[in-house]
């Protein structure tokens, strides 16, 4: 049955507050992984939210290591945290109900293969915000968004969270130097997109 449309916009004001079961569920990996004394890191649209593009999702991606996956799933799949499917390397929150999406540290984004840009370790990549939530730097941020839209057509969306980011935090051309060389004539391509005033 369709959602009513006033069920679809007290979901994104809840959201847009930071009480949506997705904030939940960033709070609790934040605790849990704490508790084992784990890093990781949010990325992907949480990131991107966090870095001033403001926009929803259903799903949280986090950076991790594989081997402290693998430890996170031995101690807590069926006590609060489900996996997708066997042998998947993403779960869902039982209590929240709310997907989380493992991007594992050295694995590559966009088409999965090999390429100068890879998912780095969480601690060398992320700033911890007033809550405490470790989310990946906006350079990190931009190099793995334009590497994914680079290299996996389907993955368009990308290169359009790359343009949002570039336009709200109104970085100026000089910022590709602070990116990976394999980025950077993306990102000078994408930046006069950025420059659109969007309300003419």
């Amino acid at each position: 049955m369709p959602e009513n449309i006033l069920d679809v916009a007290k979901r994104a004001d809840l959201f847009f507050m930071e009480k949506s079961p997705i904030h939940e569920t960033m709070h609790r990996l934040r605790k849990v992984m704490a508790d084992m004394d784990m890093r990781f890191a949010i990325a992907g649209a949480m990131a991107a939210n966090a870095h001033g593009h403001r926009r929803t999702t259903a799903d949280v991606d986090i950076l991790i290591r594989g081997e402290d996956l693998k430890r996170f799933k031995e101690r807590w799949i069926g006590l609060g945290w489900v996996d997708i499917f066997e042998g998947s390397k993403n779960f869902r929150d039982a209590v929240t109900n709310v997907k989380i999406d493992a991007l594992l540290v050295g694995q590559y984004p966009g088409d999965g293969l090999p390429k100068p840009v890879a998912f780095p370790p969480p601690e060398t990549a992320s700033q911890v915000n007033e809550d405490g939530l470790p989310f990946i730097t906006l350079p990190t941020l931009l190099e793995l968004k334009m590497a994914s839209g680079m290299t996996a057509a389907h993955r368009i969306q990308d290169l359009a969270d790359a343009i949002q980011l570039i336009r709200v935090n109104r970085l100026p051309q000089s910022f590709a130097e602070q990116l990976n060389p394999y980025v950077r004539e993306k990102f000078l391509e994408l930046w006069p997109a950025a420059q659109v005033d969007e309300e003419y």
